[in-house]
């Protein structure tokens, strides 16, 4: 089977029509990735800014990398998990979309910028670990930062190219009342 096809069956499936006829699904689970994004972006910021520097390069580079990234990787996974329920509720129109492969673009290039930095450049921490960042770690901070940011944007700029469908499904119930 062709990834037109399989995206097809992700579309069709059980999950993706239950997700797409819950008025209360749809919702939690855009919050919910949207506050892990949030952690990640915020996490890594504070870790690249502490290798470029700023405010400055007093404070334990391997204290703060320990103790952050554990939330940036925890908050990841969940972010993972509810950008995989958002794919699926619109696989179809994500799979043609430009700003979707844009943003998985950047999220492989962030994923290969940490990846270069833990095996490479952030190896030899415990020599720069209260004193100036080498310039190959301001580099990678300075990437990594951009990167980050440009997910970001261009996360926002696909809610406003993928063609939303307003129309509410017939088996939705628009019962509001909550049980009274």
């Amino acid at each position: 089977m062709d990834l037109p096809g399989i995206v097809q069956l992700i579309h069709d499936s059980a999950l993706s029509e239950w997700l797409r006829s819950s008025l209360k699904a749809m919702p939690i689970v855009e919050a919910i990735h949207v506050m892990t994004a949030a952690t990640v972006f915020g996490t890594i910021l504070v870790v690249d800014l502490r290798l470029l520097g700023w405010p400055s390069t007093q404070r334990s580079f391997s204290r703060l990398h320990g103790e952050l990234m554990r939330w940036t990787w925890g908050a990841f996974v969940i972010s993972v998990i509810t950008g995989v329920l958002l794919f699926v509720v619109n696989s179809v129109t994500y799979y043609g979309n430009t700003a979707f492969r844009l943003k998985m673009l950047a999220l492989l290039f962030a994923g290969v910028n940490m990846f270069v930095f833990e095996r490479v450049t952030g190896r030899d921490a415990a020599a720069w670990d209260k004193g100036p960042t080498p310039s190959s770690a301001r580099v990678a901070g300075a990437l990594s930062l951009t990167i980050w940011v440009s997910v970001l944007f261009i996360a926002r700029w696909i809610g406003f190219t993928k063609g939303y469908d307003f129309s509410i499904p017939d088996n939705v119930n628009l019962d509001l009342n909550f049980g009274q």
